[in-house]
């Protein structure tokens, strides 16, 4: 997928809010240059970007005693796989926005650390990988691996130029993918090694310095092995050898390497010159030993070293650099910023030292060159541009979102319906009405309840009516849900009220038109669909209290609710002339919006799609035919077309418009959240226009929107969930919310009402007739 290239220097990180970032690699107190990266860069960006919570999942280390910090949150048992995927159900189950990769293969388990892809195919969110380790080389497995995890993640991070272009070529990632951040260092100020040398007690003396975690391959010996020519003509030089063994090369063969360097020394007799520090020091105490350097060299033995922090350190903190040439080392050096050495040359080295050590003008000019060309990659820069990344990473996975799920294929049509289910509608109910929200399934009550979400159970209690097994307790949710309007319309105002808390305290004098317009459209239903005396007798009173205040409406959304419920009414009382004369007011109403508005591009009511959208055109369809005008018929199919394309993707299944940010005419429209009020409307439309025109790609369209819920979507996930018989609230670019509240709920419910009606009455071609145990009645045509 060819997506933006990321600009740092534009980069604005209010763009896409990341509340909560997990980064997966080691971190301190093991020891380890990864570790230490990972604890740097995190602790810049939370210092850099307070309102974003940061939490790190390492590997276990063996050698770790003290404990982990804080931000440490969840341990992966290197070599045992079973973690890996507890880690990414932990990620998912937490809302992280966007997972950090941080990647080396030795620091995971299984073979060539195979166990960390089963962590990546298991998260829902986006990933960025950093690459600290990029084989030019590598073993059959180690490439399959790395591929992998290419494709898995959603943007990939290098520190060199060499491993970008290698990974463009090698591996054909495009370059829109890749973002070059280089190694990260403290911002240190430019100052004279003679300031921190009495500290260290080494005043008076030229000193050279190597640190990091000691291991073979670092190449120390030919140091020392360079060191009697360079003390024969400056015998007040000292070598520095500040780390401690590393702690793999420790458990494996013991302190071998470093005996062996301390033989060395004696047998070359510059053992007092040698000074060596076995210990893994603090950043403060670091960057006195750096500082305290008149020059730093890095004598690494393996040509294809993709990225050095010792020596990106070092060049940060203005020092004189001596190394031989692996490939970090050759770009980060290269004009004239540092000196290059053969590898396992001691002659070359003691050249060198000796050329700094008496050309002083040279080994200042190496040093500012060096300093000034770190700048751009102190920790602040480093941190503002991981940032970048991570907000291109979710801004592309909202514009081109990645299927999760493959159990089914998207465009596939699911044929099986869910079987009929309440309890998560009962759960939600009390004795005052039903609750709004839900933490995954369970009832929120500091949320208190809704007028919008009490019509619409209203609505579905009504119709489950016709559901034999449940027609009991759907009379008794009916007259909780029709108490609560009743108690939510303020009769001062004659308007309903939206928001009660849950000790029963209105928290608003008047909700919104379209909370009245929805009540409308409840009562109406009751009125004109109920097998019960008592609610109806109840609704009707509370009906003619509400309708004139619908005259007043401006809002289209209200006006089709309004129109949808008095054509419910009007059923029963076919007669009621001012009910009659408000609903072809509201329908009036809309058409003239459509008329002045639509064109050839954009036929629609606004200029704008937000939610419900579908209900505007469906005022049209249920009202047209009841008011014998062809033409408010032929606009609400003309308009409900024009709607279910804009819903349908390239590959032909349901994208409702989303809610952040919405779609606006001539701009670009929002792919997420997604909603599922937004999916029962586009059901109940698409379903009434079948009624009406008997064309079959209405049921279609109603069936594809409908198998929205049940994973036919732009991450293959299902919004409903058999277990509890409620829906989640949405779909986001990564995953789906796992919270499953009234207004989700009842929508999901009202469309398995309309949709199982409809399939009881005539198949989709090919597909079987849904055979349930109850009876479905005739809902339908309902909402």
């Amino acid at each position: 997928m060819n997506r933006p290239d990321t600009r740092f220097p534009q980069f604005n990180h209010t763009a896409v809010p990341i509340k909560r970032i997990a980064f997966v690699g080691n971190y301190l107190p093991s020891l380890c240059g990864i570790a230490t990266f990972t604890t740097d860069l995190t602790e810049a960006l939370a210092t850099q970007f307070p309102e974003t919570t940061f939490l790190v999942l390492p590997t276990s280390d063996p050698d770790v005693q003290s404990g982990y910090p804080e931000r440490v949150r969840f341990i992966i048992e290197r070599g045992e796989i079973d973690y890996y995927n507890q880690a990414a159900y932990f990620l998912n189950m937490n809302h992280v926005d966007l997972v950090c990769l941080q990647h080396e293969y030795g620091i995971f388990g299984g073979p060539s650390g195979s166990h960390i892809l089963s962590l990546l195919r298991n998260l829902q969110m986006p990933v960025v990988t950093t690459f600290h380790t990029i084989l030019r080389k590598p073993k059959k497995q180690q490439a399959s691996i790395l591929k992998d995890i290419i494709d898995l993640s959603d943007r990939v991070v290098v520190m060199t130029r060499r491993d970008m272009e290698f990974l463009k070529k090698r591996y054909s990632v495009p370059r829109q993918k890749i973002d070059l951040i280089h190694h990260g260092i403290p911002d240190v100020p430019f100052i004279d090694p003679n300031f921190y040398k009495d500290q260290l007690g080494v005043e008076g003396k030229y000193v050279l310095l190597t640190f990091g975690l000691l291991s073979a391959n670092k190449g120390i010996e030919y140091v020392i092995q360079a060191l009697p020519a360079v003390l024969e003509k400056h015998p007040n030089v000292v070598y520095i050898l500040l780390g401690a063994t590393h702690p793999n090369v420790l458990r494996w063969e013991g302190e071998k390497y470093r005996e062996s360097l301390i033989q060395l020394a004696e047998d070359l007799g510059v053992t007092e010159q040698v000074i060596f520090h076995n210990r893994f020091v603090n950043l403060d105490k670091l960057i006195e030993y750096i500082s305290a350097a008149d020059v730093y060299i890095t004598p690494y033995l393996n040509p294809e070293q993709s990225v050095s922090g010792t020596l990106s350190y070092a060049v940060g903190a203005g020092k004189a650099v001596i190394s031989t040439p692996y490939w970090h080392a050759e770009e980060l050096l290269a004009e004239s910023r540092g000196l290059l050495v053969p590898f396992k040359d001691a002659n070359a080295i003691s050249e060198q030292i000796l050329y700094l050590l008496e050309d002083e003008v040279k080994r200042h000019t190496l040093r500012k060159r060096g300093y000034l060309k770190s700048r751009e990659m102190v920790w602040e820069e480093t941190a503002r541009k991981y940032m970048a990344s991570f907000t291109n990473a979710l801004e592309v996975r909202r514009s081109h979102p990645q299927p999760i799920v493959n159990s089914n294929k998207v465009g596939e049509l699911v044929t099986d319906l869910p079987s009929r289910k309440i309890d998560h509608l009962q759960r939600l109910t009390d004795d005052t009405g039903i609750l709004q929200h839900a933490i995954h399934a369970v009832p929120r009550f500091e949320h208190g309840y809704a007028t919008d979400d009490n019509a619409r159970a209203l609505i579905a209690a009504v119709l489950m009516e016709d559901w034999k097994e449940y027609a009991l307790q759907a009379q008794e949710l009916a007259f909780s849900y029709l108490a609560f309007l009743w108690h939510a319309f303020n009769r001062k105002t004659a308007r309903f009220r939206n928001m009660l808390s849950y000790d029963r305290r209105w928290l608003d004098e008047d909700g919104s038109e379209d909370c009245h317009g929805r009540s409308i459209w409840a009562l109406g239903t009751v009125v004109g669909r109920s097998r019960v005396r008592g609610l109806r007798e109840v609704a009707d009173q509370l009906f003619q209290r509400a309708l004139p205040a619908s005259r007043r409406f401006k809002s289209p959304r209200a006006c089709a609710f309004t129109a949808r419920g008095i054509n419910e009414y009007l059923k029963r009382f076919s007669g009621d002339l001012r009910a009659a004369n408000v609903r072809e007011k509201m329908v009036r109403f809309l058409v003239e919006l459509f008329e002045k508005g639509s064109d050839s591009e954009w036929q629609w009511f606004e200029d704008y799609l937000t939610y419900s959208n579908a209900k505007l055109p469906h005022a049209l369809l249920v009202c047209g035919p009841s008011l014998s005008d062809d033409d408010i018929t032929r606009i609400g199919l003309e308009s409900l077309e024009w709607l279910t394309k804009v819903q349908t993707s390239e590959e032909g299944y349901f994208v409702p418009i989303g809610n952040n940010g919405f779609y606006h005419r001539g701009k670009q429209r929002a792919r997420f959240d997604q909603q599922p009020i937004e999916t029962y409307a586009t059901v109940s439309a698409c379903i009434e226009a079948y009624h009406i025109t008997g064309d079959e790609k209405w049921r279609l369209e109603a069936r594809k929107a409908f198998d929205w819920y049940l994973g036919r979507n732009d991450l293959n996930l299902p919004l409903y969930d058999p277990l509890t018989g409620g829906c989640r609230d949405g779909l986001h670019p990564d995953r789906a919310n796992q919270n499953q509240g009234a207004e989700s709920s009842v929508t999901f419910l009202l469309s398995l009402l309309e949709v199982s009606s409809m399939e009881q009455m005539k198949p989709l071609p090919g597909v079987e007739p849904v055979k349930e145990s109850a009876p479905q009645g005739s809902a339908a045509k309902a909402t």
